[in-house]
């Protein structure tokens, strides 16, 4: 009995010590750094946080799926905590962001990977999937409509219009003197997360955070919205699965956005509404979230 009872602890002890603990690492754009934090072994997965935010918003997620059975790889956007932050509007335009994407991959040694992003990390996921379809085997989307639905509800509806307001506001110059790091983390519910965003923010550049909508946000509203040239692509399809994730009590992002995203997708799509969740769904339906997005990957593995 001792001897079984000391093999399975050696047994539990070696798997432990083959899990590693994640790896700080980085991938260059150019003369960029991007800095990020990688987990797991499997098939690679690129997450891509939004404003205001850093790589550690996917912990939960990552957590979920390492025990599955893959590997995750979560970044910081250019400007924001460890990665470089390049100076000027034009650093921040979306080939860049879509640069990034594709250094971290490449940095990985994988030639395509599942990608998931919320906010501006959604956007740029939608623009790799237009742009670099090699890239994306798979496509998680977190609260940002597809372009189109976008597009659509900036010029019709105006509960976006509304909602967008914040935008216009950063689009401004010096919008980013009444930023500071405690107030961007005010979206922070956890207590003991709080003060790694806190800390993470005064890292970043909070121009850099600006030049996100500067560079790339629509400008101006009803019919005379314009959509930056930075954001035009070949087209708009998407060829490989996709889920939607969406807090119904977003505020700076409609709901009514993702209908019709089926039609700009060749295989299928999935869609997921939170109802009681706001703009951080990672976060307010942390386990459907997490969960679903296990479950869904799983099914198409």
């Amino acid at each position: 009995m001792f001897r079984k009872l000391a093999a399975l602890a050696l047994a539990l002890t070696m798997a432990t010590a083959a899990h590693a603990a994640p790896q700080d690492k980085a991938a260059k754009n150019g003369d960029v750094k991007i800095h990020y934090v990688v987990d797991g072994k499997g098939p690679l997965v690129v997450m891509v946080h939004g404003f205001p935010d850093y790589w550690a918003t996917w912990k939960p997620l990552m957590a979920e799926l390492n025990k599955a059975g893959y590997r995750t790889a979560a970044l910081d956007l250019r400007g924001y905590n460890l990665s470089d932050k390049p100076t000027g509007v034009a650093a921040y335009a979306m080939p860049n962001l879509i640069g990034d994407v594709a250094a971290v991959i490449a940095a990985e040694g994988q030639k395509n990977a599942i990608v998931i992003g919320h906010d501006w990390g959604a956007a740029i996921s939608w623009q790799v999937a237009f742009n670099r379809p090699d890239l994306v085997n798979k496509l998680v989307i977190m609260s940002v409509p597809h372009p189109a639905g976008m597009a659509r509800e900036l010029a019709t509806n105006p509960a976006q219009r509304e909602g967008s307001n914040y935008a216009r506001n950063f689009q401004k110059e010096g919008s980013e003197k009444a930023l500071t790091a405690e107030g961007l983390a005010g979206w922070v519910k956890d207590p003991a997360a709080k003060p790694g965003y806190v800390e993470a923010f005064k890292r970043s550049d909070f121009a850099a955070m600006m030049n996100y909508y500067r560079a790339n946000y629509p400008r101006g509203s009803g019919a005379e919205t314009e959509t930056p040239a930075t954001m035009a692509a070949p087209n708009q399809r998407v060829k490989v699965p996709v889920l939607v994730i969406h807090g119904m009590k977003d505020t700076a992002l409609n709901a009514a956005g993702h209908a019709g995203v089926w039609n700009y997708v060749d295989a299928d799509t999935t869609i997921l509404m939170a109802p009681n969740a706001g703009h951080f769904v990672q976060h307010d339906a942390e386990a459907l979230v997490d969960t679903t997005v296990r479950d869904w990957l799983n099914a198409r593995r």
